[in-house]
């Protein structure tokens, strides 16, 4: 018997483990030091109220015979779809029932989609990245080349090179820059000049708040020709412990002469059974008038926090991006520090806990990542601590 080899081609120690140790340690040589902590990419504002009572009259149904439901269909209940076809047409985009895939979240099929592409396709990906895109195509074996996201082209890498499978991620994480129109026709083009395939995740397209920039690759002319859509409810609606999203492969999307609609169904029919329905119920309830009025409350209040965040490293004359339409803030970090040199310096100086750029690749060494999902009054005061410790030194 012999083990898949690739997963040996992995990082040994991943980085959110290396950083949950470090703090550990501190924690217990500094008991009395509240630990404040920025680099969680974990909500903590609840579910909404539109949520939680459309799933506990969920919860009632499935008590009642004539209400129960068994297996769904797999690629979601039409209620569901509908909803997230109606949320799109809001943005200007025309989408089929039979497009929209749920999902038990963006992470899972972001690694799932490649099922359906053969080992032997080339694949681009953005570096710094969202540690997903590589492990899932060392795991599968695939050859990768990135491509350098940096302060020069302000993390917004434009195309170059030959592939066939392109990860994109705009809001992107880890360093919250948003490409614009004009930026993503290049990456449409470049696609469909190669007959490549564009995976976009818009994990983070509801903190996107300047109209001018987009919140679909299918906003773009051709995008629906290229490019199969990732999108989560763990961030847009606090869904990270509830578990859903959605995956949009157009019927336009040919390759090979086959439809990737129609095989990753077949995928999806084969490994996958659905989502609960108490779970899709809630989902439904996020694109509801209530339930979206409320969940953009939270998202402002998460803004907030990232305001907060940029004003200060603005003040401070540190180096970033992000922290505008997106939760996340990618700064420089001062005095020529390396990323777990600025991470120890916070965590021993001050009790701030963020996440090292060098965890997210090559180019993220000497960058660090900042999140805005944390409560109001710990990111105002970890911008107290900020201050005192970088106007000091």
């Amino acid at each position: 018997m012999n083990i898949n080899q690739n997963y040996l081609k992995l990082e040994n120690s991943y980085l959110f483990f290396t950083i949950a140790k470090k703090v550990q340690e501190y924690s217990a040589a500094n008991p009395g030091v509240k630990i404040l902590r920025l680099g969680i990419g974990d909500v903590t504002l609840p579910l909404v109220p539109a949520v939680t009572e459309a799933m506990q009259r969920a919860v009632t149904e499935m008590g009642e015979a004539e209400a129960f439901r068994g297996y769904g269909d797999y690629e979601g209940y039409p209620f569901l779809r509908q909803a997230v076809c109606g949320y799109y047409a809001g943005k200007g985009v025309k989408l089929e029932e039979d497009e929209v895939f749920i999902s038990d979240g963006a992470k899972s099929d972001l690694g799932n989609i490649l099922d359906i592409f053969s080992e032997d396709n080339a694949v681009l990906i953005p570096d710094p990245v969202y540690p997903v895109y590589v492990d899932t195509n060392i795991m599968a074996g695939r050859k990768i080349t990135f491509i350098s996201g940096n302060a020069a082209n302000g993390f917004l890498p434009l195309p170059d090179g030959r592939s066939d499978i392109i990860y994109l991620c705009s809001p992107n994480n880890p360093t919250g820059a948003v490409y614009n129109r004009e930026q993503l026709k290049l990456w449409v083009d470049y696609a469909l000049e190669r007959d490549a395939v564009i995976l976009f995740d818009g994990a983070y397209e509801i903190f996107v708040q300047d109209g001018g920039l987009p919140t679909s690759i299918y906003q773009i002319d051709g995008a629906d020709k290229c490019a199969i859509e990732f999108c989560s409810l763990s961030k847009t609606a606090g869904f990270t412990g509830t578990r859903c999203g959605y995956t949009v492969v157009p019927r336009a999307l040919i390759r090979g002469g086959e439809s990737l609609n129609k095989l990753w169904l077949r995928r999806q029919s084969t490994k996958f059974n659905g989502v609960p329905y108490i779970v899709q119920r809630g989902a439904e309830a996020v694109f509801s008038d209530a339930g979206m009025a409320q969940i953009k409350n939270n998202i402002g209040y998460y803004l907030e926090n990232a305001k907060n965040i940029a004003k200060t490293l603005a003040e401070l004359d540190i180096w970033f991006t992000g922290g505008k339409n997106s939760p996340y803030i990618w700064l420089k970090c001062p005095g020529n520090m390396t990323s777990w040199e600025f991470f120890d310096f916070l965590l021993e100086k001050i009790g701030v806990v963020g996440t090292p750029g060098a965890g997210f690749g090559a180019n993220g060494e000497g960058f660090f990542r900042l999140s805005a999902f944390g409560k109001q009054e710990d990111v105002t005061e970890a911008m107290r601590r900020i201050r005192s410790v970088m106007e000091k030194d």
